[in-house]
């Protein structure tokens, strides 16, 4: 096999921790619905570890596209406009990741 058993035994130790701290996320969250102590600070952190939906892939594929595109065409222009444009939309990317 190609894959080392101590690789797979830290791989696997990874993946258990951070189920872990799903499910402690989750009780912290039962427990202040029940508690009636729900707030956006309890659900930020839920909200962040759910996957994402098919319509945000889809945008966020859409706005790399777009980079790309605003990147080919600022090197043929020499526009800082564009440059401008795929910096700030970069940095959403970035920030939504």
């Amino acid at each position: 096999m190609g894959i080392e058993k101590k690789d797979l035994i830290n791989a696997l130790n990874v993946s258990v921790k951070d189920l872990q701290q799903g499910l402690d996320l989750h009780c912290c969250l039962v427990t202040s619905i029940l508690e009636g102590r729900v707030d956006e600070r309890n659900l930020l952190p839920l909200l962040e570890m759910c996957p994402k939906r098919p319509r945000e892939l889809k945008l966020e594929k859409a706005v790399r596209e777009a980079i790309e595109e605003i990147e080919e065409s600022r090197k043929a222009f020499k526009s800082k406009r564009l440059e401008v444009l795929r910096k700030r939309l970069t940095q959403v990317l970035v920030e939504g990741d």
